[in-house]
């Protein structure tokens, strides 16, 4: 890792912070979830930089990846447990934070949302060169079922590569033998889920995050310009709502002909059961020799 990476690394991280910490500000019964979503992307390019993932919020038993349309009228609700996940990249470095908030009038999810933040913080102390991944989510499994809860077994936390959100090692929400080992000079992205449920998601709904994960294999009856303008993401995932400047129909015709190719991929909301419960926090950090620093603060 050097300087300069390092360094676009956090000011990614920081803006990620600042915005999440807007979010968390901000999320109030009857405001819109678009409405948040696009302020945080608008405050990231303001900031300098540029979104890394469409930004997304979750409600209740949806763990992850429910992101507006572009006409997304749903609002937040008293009661709701909500949470907000913002990834922001400077020249392709990433940064990658997540927080969820209880708008619940007699505080009730408090305890769900405190059990991720402390499973984060344990994962946190025990980051260190040589770590073998499995005790990482040792610590994040031990604190959240003992503060009552399950973690979400089948979510991960993962690395940060330039232009890549997701790449090795995953770092489990649970303890586990084997697995690979961090080294110094990785940035990772560690992200506990506590739950009211059994600790597993499946997808369900209609997509809003897509990724091109290969080059399309013919362009014949795409359109030109709404081609170049996916690729300029570089393989970072996208929304429909990055494309204001083109014809609905023109965003679903081109997604739909590059998904049926198999370049483009769909990723459908992560749902736990109706009724569950999901937290999820989230930090980026850079994996030092003498350290552990964590990226996505303010």
């Amino acid at each position: 890792m050097d300087t300069t990476a390092l360094d676009c690394h956090r000011k990614a991280g920081r803006i990620a912070a600042e915005c999440r910490e807007w979010a968390r500000d901000n999320i109030r019964p009857g405001v819109t979830v678009r409405h948040i979503l696009e302020t945080i992307e608008d405050m990231v390019r303001e900031k300098g930089a540029a979104p890394a993932f469409p930004a997304q919020s979750s409600r209740n038993h949806i763990a992850a990846h429910y992101c507006s349309s572009p006409d997304d009228e749903l609002a937040y609700e008293e009661g709701d447990c909500v949470k907000v996940d913002i990834g922001v990249h400077v020249d392709g470095y990433i940064g990658d934070t997540a927080c969820s908030v209880d708008l619940s009038s007699d505080g009730r999810w408090t305890p769900l949302v405190k059990a991720s933040e402390d499973a984060l913080a344990a994962a946190i102390a025990a980051v260190e060169p040589g770590r073998p991944v499995g005790e990482i989510g040792a610590a994040i499994e031990r604190t959240i079922m003992a503060a009552g809860f399950e973690p979400i077994r089948n979510l991960t936390g993962h690395g940060l590569a330039r232009w890549k959100v997701h790449t090795a090692p995953q770092i489990p929400n649970y303890g586990e033998g084997g697995g690979s080992r961090l080294k110094a000079g990785m940035v990772i992205a560690i992200e506990p889920f506590a739950c009211t449920g059994r600790g597993m998601i499946t997808e369900a709904g209609r997509s809003e995050v897509f990724m091109m994960v290969r080059p399309p294999r013919k362009s014949r009856g795409i359109d030109k310009d709404m081609l170049r303008a996916v690729m300029e993401w570089r393989g970072l995932p996208i929304a429909r709502r990055y494309f204001p400047n083109f014809d609905l129909q023109v965003v679903e015709d081109t997604f739909s002909k590059l998904s049926k190719q198999g370049s483009l991929m769909r990723y459908p909301p992560l749902v736990e059961k109706k009724g569950v419960m999901v937290s999820q926090t989230e930090h980026s950090l850079y994996v030092g020799d003498d350290g552990v620093e964590v990226l996505t603060t303010v």
